[in-house]
């Protein structure tokens, strides 16, 4: 059975690309074979991204009632050959996930391209809310931009940090000497001036790479986030150095809001760059 000619766009997906009008996949531009059934299940997959693709959906669409055939163990083969074309693995999916008991469901960003792109993204949330959601954090999938954005405006935020800061050198130095010790107000200034010399490169480093869209930037940013969290907890204590004019309460409550952006950072990027691995 061919795969349906009703859907005539292109698909895109991380290196690889499926053309429905040609029934062609291919990988960094090569055309790669995958047989027919493979085929058919990777373009049901595609049409519905994000959303959980039922063993008996798939078996309607790919095996008519009058064919005979042992269900399960075609669908099995089917599945396990995509994976293999695709380079995916059950265990750690990066575009076909298993549901247990359930079906399939493609996990990875799908750019569609040609005039029925749009008709198949709108039939694909009309029929299915869960078609919107995230794959890993169960929520309605935002914008790539508007993530991107509030990204890159949390580093330009610490950024105005450390710049100010290291302008204002003096000014900490004051404060620090009004309310530690000798040793604790060298030390405090001291960690700022190394805190805030690491962070201007990094922050300028995650900046570019969200603006050029950097697509290994959620595997780097987790690699970082240790290192990240670190560094922004440390920080987060920072309004206590106006506590004399901003009081106590608005000096403790920017605080808490800073403990809490690291993770904010981390679950931006995780919606921005799905990577299930």
């Amino acid at each position: 059975m061919p795969v349906p000619q009703s859907s005539s766009g292109k698909a895109r997906f991380g290196i690889f690309e499926l053309d429905l009008s040609a029934g062609e996949l291919r990988k960094n531009g090569a055309k790669v074979r995958l047989q027919e059934q493979p085929l058919q299940v990777l373009a049901l997959l595609l049409e519905h991204p994000g959303q959980v693709i039922t063993r008996d959906e798939l078996r309607q669409k790919l095996w008519p009632a009058d064919t005979f055939v042992d269900f399960d163990h075609s669908l099995n083969t089917a599945v396990n050959k995509l994976r293999d074309v695709l380079g995916d693995s059950a265990s750690s999916p990066r575009f076909v996930e298993t549901l247990a008991r359930r079906g399939y469901r493609f996990i990875a960003p799908v750019h569609w391209e040609g005039a029925t792109a749009a008709g198949i993204a709108q039939a694909s949330a009309e029929s299915s809310p869960a078609a919107a959601f995230h794959p890993e954090l169960e929520v309605p999938m935002p914008h790539r931009g508007l993530t991107r954005g509030l990204f890159a405006l949390i580093q330009v935020m610490y950024l105005v940090f450390y710049l100010s800061a290291l302008f204002r050198l003096h000014r900490v130095q004051d404060i620090a000497d009004s309310s530690l010790p000798g040793w604790g107000a060298t030390a405090m200034v001291a960690a700022i001036m190394v805190t805030a010399g690491v962070g201007i490169p990094l922050r300028c480093y995650l900046i570019s790479s969200v603006g050029f869209d950097y697509r290994r930037l959620g595997e780097k940013f987790r690699q970082m986030f240790p290192f990240i969290l670190a560094l922004d907890q440390l920080w987060a204590v920072a309004p206590f150095l106006l506590m004399a004019r901003i009081g106590l309460g608005a000096a403790f409550a920017a605080t808490a809001a800073l403990l809490y952006l690291p993770f904010s950072e981390r679950t931006l990027i995780r919606m921005a760059y799905v990577d299930p691995r």
